[in-house]
């Protein structure tokens, strides 16, 4: 995979993704709806990323496969704390259960830990939430809480699980074997 920093050129992409998978993201993401998936909407949401990207407030990713197809989105948002960003991920359905998501909350780790003053990196998702709640424990994140909350979205049964790794933990990892393409 790769992951590229999301701009409005890439809205359609975006959109088309996002509306092939509205059954599968509607029942965890609240934007998930034919309106907020629309090509409209997601062009002037894209819009924002570059404002928010320069401020360093939030970084916003599409992930790519290598030839170019646009296959889910994630993210660094920094709404925990001043020293800390929150993960967020989705993927098109069509491309679950392939190890894009973990890919990519790894990867985002590694990035978030690489910015001055970050030292906690969490992951929230709904305890419903089965296949992202699958995610954090690969990387060696914890199971540190959970938050009651009003359920913002279908599926949601209002307890949000909180998953945190900080930056002693990630630098102390054993270190992985390097990956080899072919």
């Amino acid at each position: 995979m790769i992951l590229r920093r999301l701009a409005a050129e890439h809205a359609a992409a975006l959109s088309r993704a996002a509306t092939e998978s509205l059954d599968h993201l509607r029942p965890w993401m609240p934007w998930a709806t034919p309106e907020g998936t629309s090509f409209e909407t997601q062009h002037e949401r894209l819009l924002g990323p570059a404002t928010l990207w320069n401020s360093g407030s939030g970084y916003e990713y599409g992930i790519f496969l290598p030839d170019g197809t646009f296959v889910g989105g994630c993210g660094l948002h920094r709404r925990i704390g001043p020293s800390a960003l929150e993960i967020g991920y989705w993927v098109h359905v069509d491309h679950t259960r392939r190890g894009i998501a973990t890919a990519c909350a790894g990867a985002l780790t590694a990035v978030g830990f690489g910015l001055r003053g970050i030292e906690r990196m969490e992951i929230h998702c709904d305890e419903a939430n089965i296949a992202s709640a699958a995610v954090p424990p690969k990387l060696g994140y914890r199971l540190t809480g959970r938050v009651e909350h009003e359920p913002e979205a279908p599926g949601e049964v209002g307890s949000r699980l909180i998953w945190v790794l900080y930056r002693r933990e990630w630098e102390a990892r054993p270190p992985r074997p390097p990956s080899t393409r072919s």
